[in-house]
């Protein structure tokens, strides 16, 4: 086949899938409670993504100050408010839709929650985690309510999310893939003992296959790397191999064990899911 039958046929595909989403897997690096640090690194990553044409970042679970980090209770703000702000003048900054895990307090309750920003800046979604690990954190965060769950229009399609192991419940799954999303975003903080890594990252794959399986619609799981420095999980690392999974539950793309990654792809998000990677960094 030629070059040029090559891609007249790519095209056709395209075609046939409907709306094709670009978005950017920004799998980074998080410091307990080094904020600044942090938000340099989100930076670095949309910075990445929007060099490759990126619509949608999507980042990890609590990448701002930490997952399960007592500290969190006096650093972290309501949404919105600061935190959220700040990510929506990056999203206005490189003109991408952002989504992303932070810490949000409501009184004296702290919440593990997500938002998605519009390019505009505009706070489109947010999510508070509903299946926390109560024993993690003390006093442990505040749970969501699955009634809240909802899915939201954007310009790149109908967006959901969940976080982390709130994939583990079926029900919490089905209940965005009854509202027809196009896409599911969940910011994941996967986390193990370092010696069962790599192939903890394997389990990762299940889980964002099968919660594609569950929702009907193609998943982007984004993982941190770094380590857990508080509690009774301190010392274990999370080891990124972030994971896009199609509506079947076929795994798509899987990012470096480990390490940071940026991964822009093309995600088809009609009836007939395929994706096609960008060119890396």
């Amino acid at each position: 086949m030629t070059l040029a039958a090559g891609c007249a046929q790519q095209e056709s595909a395209m075609e046939m899938t409907g709306q094709v989403v670009r978005l950017a897997v920004c799998q980074t690096l998080c410091i307990d409670g080094d904020r600044e640090g942090n938000y340099r690194r989100i930076e670095n990553a949309l910075e990445i993504a929007s060099a490759q044409g990126a619509e949608l970042a999507c980042f990890p679970e609590a990448a701002v100050l930490g997952w399960v980090n007592p500290d969190a209770y006096q650093l972290a703000h309501p949404i919105p408010g600061r935190t959220s702000d700040r990510v929506a003048e990056l999203a206005r900054r490189y003109r991408m839709m952002v989504a992303i895990g932070i810490a949000e307090t409501d009184g004296d309750q702290l919440y593990d929650s997500a938002v998605l920003v519009g390019r505009d800046g505009a706070l489109l979604l947010k999510h508070r985690k509903i299946n926390t690990i109560v024993e993690l954190l003390d006093p442990p965060y505040a749970r969501g309510v699955p009634g809240e769950i909802k899915v939201v229009d954007t310009e790149v399609g109908r967006v959901g999310m969940l976080i982390c192991a709130d994939t583990f419940v079926e029900e919490l799954v089905r209940g965005v893939g009854r509202q027809s999303p196009d896409l599911l975003i969940v910011p994941f903080g996967w986390a193990a003992k370092k010696e069962m890594w790599p192939d903890h990252g394997k389990k990762l794959a299940q889980v964002v296959s099968r919660a594609a399986k569950w929702a009907g619609c193609p998943v982007v799981g984004t993982d941190l790397v770094g380590m857990i420095t508080s509690g009774p999980w301190k010392g274990r690392t999370y080891g990124g191999q972030s994971v896009v999974a199609d509506r079947a539950g076929e795994v798509l793309a899987v990012l470096r064990d480990r390490d940071t990654d940026v991964r822009v792809l093309e995600v088809p998000i009609g009836p007939m899911d395929r994706v096609d990677s960008a060119p890396g960094p």
